[in-house]
Order: C-alpha cells, then structure tokens, then sequence
C-alpha cells in the first residue's frame, strides 16, 4: 500500500471501533482461547506494559514495524514483537512507556512519532502481563539503531503483506505451557509471529481492511 494512500486511512482508521476479543481470538492457541471467556486476569495483578506498532514509509510503500528479541533467559526469549516492554516508575502514561521503549530498543525519537490511538488491550499468561498496544505513524524514511542487549533485529512488514491471508498458518510451537501445540501465526520473513503479537496484528489487520 503507497504510503500516502495509508495516510488518507489514519483518520478513518481513528475513528474505528476496536475489535478486542473477536480479532484476538482468531489468533489465540486452544489453551489461549479459555481466557477469553468470562476471566478475570486482574485477580493476578498483571503488571503493566505498552508496546508500538510504527507505521513509516520505504520506498513510497508502507511498513509496521517488528523486532526480533535477544536471546535471554525468559519465556518471551527470541520471539516477534512489536518495539515495547513493561512500565517505568518514571513513565507518566503508558503512551509513553511505548515511545521510550520504541526509542530504547530501536533509536527511533518521539518527535519523529505521531500517536494516533490504543488498540486493545491482551493478557499474556506465560509473564503476567497486561499489554497495552498503541498506533504510530511517522512520516520519515527512518534508519534504525538497535539496543543489541534487548533486540536481535528488525522485521519490517509491507502492510499489503499483512492484509494478505497467505501470510497466515498453522504451526507446531515448543511453548511455555506446553511441548507441542498447533498454533495460529503469520510467517514473516520465515519467522513464526504468534501469540499476543499475533493477535495485535489481526486487529490492526481487520481494522484496516473495515476502511478500505
């Protein structure tokens, strides 16, 4: 998708209604699909987080942007996410936990970054997290500069790619909850995206297509 026709989108895209469960659990493992019906995570007093998804142009096409993690003992070890992490006692919102961390993990400034809206909201089991996923959009050709400690490297995602079905199978995963489970992911760049991410990237999907 050209990059000005995405910025004709960003008002309509706004003002949509978020999806929450009914894109999430499109994406969601057997296992993931009970905490979508009539569960209540705040009883375990998640810790919060936020997470980016960062639209920018390339070559006149647009991009979201994903990492790679480094490898490192912890169950979200060298999985596909969106530029993010948990909140500092220093952050005054969650807004901004997800633009420090995009700035922390992949050098891209604030000032280079309009926030347009959250997306839904989704609990990850494995960490007790709460993630709360925001939109950006920059309109820079942007050059990335990655924290080696925290990212391995960066997935960039034509949306046309995302907006295709093809991108999305099933796979068989080693996971935290169990050794051999069928999951729902996107292949990007041979690489498997699934859980939380996953289900962030089909609302942001869906979402896109209802203003197309």
């Amino acid at each position: 998708m050209l990059f000005d026709k995405f910025l004709e989108l960003v008002p309509l895209i706004e003002q949509q209604p978020l999806l929450s469960a009914q894109a999430h659990i499109e994406m969601a493992s057997l296992e993931r699909k009970k905490y979508f019906k009539d569960f209540d995570y705040s009883s375990f007093n998640p810790r919060k987080s936020a997470v980016l998804s960062l639209f920018y142009p390339k070559n006149y096409q647009t991009y979201v942007l994903l990492i790679v993690r480094s490898e490192y003992k912890g169950v979200h070890s060298a999985q596909i996410s969106f530029p993010g992490g948990k909140m500092d006692e220093t952050d005054n919102s969650l807004k901004e936990t997800a633009l420090r961390e995009t700035y922390e993990e992949v050098g891209v400034s604030v000032n280079k970054i309009s926030i347009i809206k959250q997306w839904s909201e989704v609990y990850i089991p494995p960490s007790n997290f709460i993630v709360s996923p925001y939109m950006g959009v920059s309109t820079e050709n942007l050059q990335f500069n990655i924290d080696k400690r925290e990212v391995d490297r960066v997935l960039e995602l034509p949306i046309s790619d995302l907006l295709d079905n093809r991108l999305i199978s099933n796979v068989n995963l080693i996971t935290s909850y169990s050794n051999d489970i069928e999951v729902p992911a996107f292949i990007v760049d041979d690489y498997v995206v699934w859980g939380a991410t996953a289900m962030i990237l089909n609302e942001i999907k869906q979402i896109i297509k209802n203003v197309l």
